[in-house]
């Protein structure tokens, strides 16, 4: 019985990994054609929002604890809002393929907030780690263009998603004892209501200005793909696949991103490689190889 229930904890991870690396080429078709970027981070933290609510009907009450107010708060800021908009914003400046692989920088900062807010210790291998990741995403930020780019600046999209990055990182330091404490549910509820106040601003005249009967039908496939599966999904499998295998086993996946963005972008013609692009990524990869190696469960 425990190993059905490892073989389906490991297909719902890969199935939201491979959903996340859709994600990219299927977002950046509706931006910002269709939907300025604010705008759809709108649309998707109203949609998240309806179904995770929905979704708390069916699940036993459970009240926050007011010593848990200030962290709840931080995560939704970094969790949901400033890690959606800077990821949007920079999607349609960049490509898919550099913002898949600058996303695997999330272990990284993940480890260097853990050590400035709860003092873990690093060690010389993963400072080593540290500074060859970084050394990657600089030269991807900085040098890492397509000439088939169609953004206006990809060096400032590289850098928002670099903020992305960081501010997922950040997310999962300050709500490791919240996800621990309450229902998977009810946190992630709370989470996206708190986001869509903060996001509500930002949004909202992108969002008027969003012609719906000039969309093609395939556009709103693509909106409600990134609603339901790339936020709603993709959160509740990886919640299974954390409640049945361990941390890191879970984080290894993390890995497949840029793989599958590449492949789909590549299939779809929204991106290409060139050698900066390569390189950059075989530096992030050994540099999260090395920070996570030693990790102690």
């Amino acid at each position: 019985m425990k190993i059905n229930q490892r073989t389906i904890a490991l297909i719902a991870v890969t199935i939201a990994t491979i959903i996340y690396g859709l994600n990219y080429s299927i977002a950046k078709e509706v931006m910002p054609t269709y939907v300025k970027p604010f705008g759809f981070i709108l649309i998707r933290v109203i949609g998240a929002t309806t179904i995770f609510w929905v979704l708390g009907l069916f699940i036993k009450s459970q009240k926050i604890e007011k010593s848990d107010y200030k962290k709840l708060l931080l995560a939704a800021i970094f969790g949901i809002s400033l890690n959606m908009l800077s990821f949007f914003k920079g999607l349609i400046l960049t490509t898919p393929i550099s913002a898949s692989v600058i996303m695997v920088t999330s272990p990284i900062m993940v480890l260097i907030f853990s050590s400035l807010l709860i003092r873990k210790a690093i060690g010389k291998l993963r400072v080593l780690g540290i500074i060859i990741g970084l050394i990657g995403t600089v030269l991807l930020i900085t040098y890492g263009n397509s000439s088939n780019n169609s953004g206006t600046n990809s060096n400032w999209g590289n850098f928002l998603i670099f903020v992305n990055a960081t501010s997922y990182g950040l997310y999962l330091v300050i709500s490791k004892s919240l996800i621990h404490k309450y229902h998977p549910i009810t946190l992630v509820k709370w989470l996206y209501l708190i986001g869509l106040i903060f996001v509500l601003p930002f949004g909202y005249r992108d969002f008027t200005e969003i012609s719906w009967q000039e969309m093609p039908i395939n556009i709103y496939w693509n909106i409600g793909f990134v609603i339901v599966f790339t936020s709603c999904v993709t959160y509740l499998f990886n919640l299974y696949g954390l409640s049945k295998l361990k941390p890191t086993t879970v984080s290894v996946f993390i890995y497949l991103q840029p793989v599958i963005g590449t492949i789909y972008a590549l299939i779809i013609g929204s991106d290409s490689l060139n050698l900066i692009k390569v390189g950059a990524t075989i530096l992030i990869f050994c540099g999260v190889y090395l920070v996570t190696k030693q990790v102690k469960e």
